[in-house]
């Protein structure tokens, strides 16, 4: 532990404001990659219920059939051209972080339609990725308030 005198800590309370951005902007960064990346494994393979999200459907034997005839993988849900991987992203700002799709197929996909039962992706993979990201902060939030530098993945440096 470190043993300030009054005017040091004023001065590591000046550095801790001054650095503050940068380390929101880190770990925010951190965290939405993690979901995008998640969200991006969950296509093409079956999946359970997860916390409110309800397990996958199989596909329709008339989508895994014309799934075939176009030469996709078959049982292999929501994955033909990848399009719908690459559709999904992050946007990390100073007020926060998004994670989503610009792809209306997968907003259908997601919340389902009146013919095609969720499959969500997005949703799960946000709620999974809170304990993970719990400790992820905590680290980060650990290392600023100590002056220490915080390199993503749960890795403390001296600076």
């Amino acid at each position: 532990m470190t043993n300030f005198t009054p005017g040091q800590f004023a001065a590591h309370l000046a550095k801790l404001v001054a650095i503050a951005p940068v380390a929101k902007e880190t770990v925010l960064t951190v965290i939405a990659d993690g979901i995008a990346e998640k969200a991006k494994a969950m296509i093409g393979e079956y999946h359970a219920a997860e916390g409110p999200f309800p397990a996958w459907a199989p596909l329709a034997a008339s989508t895994e059939a014309a799934k075939a005839r176009m030469g996709y993988p078959a049982n292999s849900p929501l994955l033909a051209t990848g399009e719908m991987c690459d559709s999904i992203g992050m946007h990390v700002s100073p007020e926060g972080a998004e994670v989503g799709t610009s792809s209306e197929k997968a907003v259908w996909q997601e919340y389902g339609t009146d013919r095609i039962p969720p499959r969500p992706f997005m949703g799960p993979a946000a709620f999974t990725s809170e304990q993970r990201d719990g400790l992820e902060v905590m680290t980060a939030v650990g290392a600023w308030v100590s002056g220490k530098r915080y390199t993503p993945k749960l890795k403390i440096e001296q600076s």
